[in-house]
């Protein structure tokens, strides 16, 4: 099922959806590009962010006999000042899930995390989904709370067979009531879809989503680069992943490139090769065309590197037309470093995989709330990261 409208509303929404993104202000100078590790130079209109604090919650922490864990999407609700949380597990330890959570941000960072509710996600006859095998399974990444109607929107990153008897999910971005019934899904652009030799790499596919435009927006970013985009990232290179910008309706408006950074360190041999992209992105609600992106690596026998950069899609080179973004002469989005995790007094660097504004502190500057997936796994955490950004 789709999202039904009359079309008359949409061809409005997507007339006022493209003069936003054509007509930004002249005023805000667009970003220089920035070197790996480059933090925004103060007074030149960039973001750039300091260290609050942070807390965890019990491993496996019980509510409403769910087990709370697997957190890679966060999104402050404006209509209750709370936050609403979904767990990425497949279904595999309870129903595919959300959270709702109340946090204390202040000035000395992140306090009182107290689950307050859970909602199961349904399909569309009602029932909940069920595990892998099953053909209608579903990965949660990431949730964002509806502006103009307070709606869940939450995406999935599918299934990409890597065994014969795997079946092939395809990515969604599904709209559900705020007790987790199915509403609609939003149409995606074709290269989302996984095919035989193009679309997203298995596990790196559609997780980050933010509503902009005062929801008229709704944006989107592949993880890693498409199959036809080239190569993933190393420690000599970057790579490519595509940020789409659609009407909340479906229709896509633009797609730009965003530069993944090189690997920060070189994998040591074994099983697992490393895992790098952007698991979140959130709108600039002062700053139309900017964006805060998570950009969250992990390297076999040297952990974790999470960063926050800043992008513009100013003067990018639009490429929802190119069959593929290899060897083409193309303008990126333009990004620089906000804040690296690595230079703040954290006990450890988590899979950090969620980002939300928070509230605004009397200093003036705004706080941005990040949660850590701890994969259901002992020796990693759930763990929310407060920051203040001026």
């Amino acid at each position: 099922m789709r999202f039904r409208s009359c079309p008359a509303a949409v061809v409005a929404v997507a007339v006022v959806a493209a003069t936003i993104v054509t007509a930004l202000p002249a005023t805000a100078a667009p970003l220089a590009s920035a070197a790996p590790g480059t933090a925004a130079a103060p007074g030149d209109n960039a973001a750039s962010a300091r260290y609050l604090g942070q807390t965890t919650i019990p491993h496996k922490f019980q509510f409403e006999d769910t087990t709370v864990g697997g957190l890679s999407g966060i999104d402050r609700d404006p209509r209750t000042g709370d936050y609403v949380l979904i767990s990425d597990d497949r279904s595999s330890l309870d129903p595919a899930r959300v959270y709702q959570a109340r946090l204390t941000v202040d000035a000395s960072g992140v306090h009182d995390v107290a689950i307050t509710g859970t909602d199961t996600l349904r399909q569309p006859d009602g029932s909940t989904y069920p595990p892998l095998p099953s053909p209608q399974a579903v990965d949660p990444e990431d949730i964002r709370v509806d502006p103009l109607t307070g709606d869940y929107w939450w995406s999935q990153e599918g299934n990409r067979p890597w065994r014969p008897t795997d079946p092939q999910i395809q990515p969604s971005i599904q709209r559900a009531t705020r007790d987790g019934a199915y509403k609609s899904t939003l149409p995606l652009p074709a290269n989302y879809a996984f095919a035989a030799d193009s679309g997203p790499r298995g596990n790196r596919a559609l997780e980050a989503i933010t509503f902009d435009a005062a929801g008229l927006l709704l944006t989107s970013i592949v993880e890693g680069p498409l199959l036809q985009d080239g190569e993933e990232s190393t420690v000599d290179h970057g790579s490519q992943a595509r940020i789409t910008v659609q009407t909340r309706f479906g229709h896509v408006l633009s797609q730009h490139v965003y530069p993944l950074e090189p690997l920060f360190a070189a994998p040591e041999p074994g099983p697992w090769g490393p895992d790098t992209g952007v698991p979140a992105i959130l709108a600039d609600p002062l700053r139309p065309g900017r964006y805060l992106t998570l950009e969250r690596s992990w390297v076999p026998g040297a952990d974790y590197k999470v960063r926050v950069y800043e992008i513009d899609l100013r003067g990018s080179t639009d490429v929802k037309d190119l069959a593929s973004t290899g060897g083409v002469d193309l303008e990126p989005v333009r990004k620089r470093l906000v804040a690296d995790l690595h230079d703040f007094p954290l006990p450890a660097i988590d899979n950090v995989e969620g980002l939300t504004w928070g509230p605004r502190l009397p200093t003036g500057e705004r706080t941005l709330v990040l949660v850590s997936d701890d994969n259901f796994a002992a020796e990693e955490f759930t763990r929310f990261i407060a920051l203040a950004v001026r």
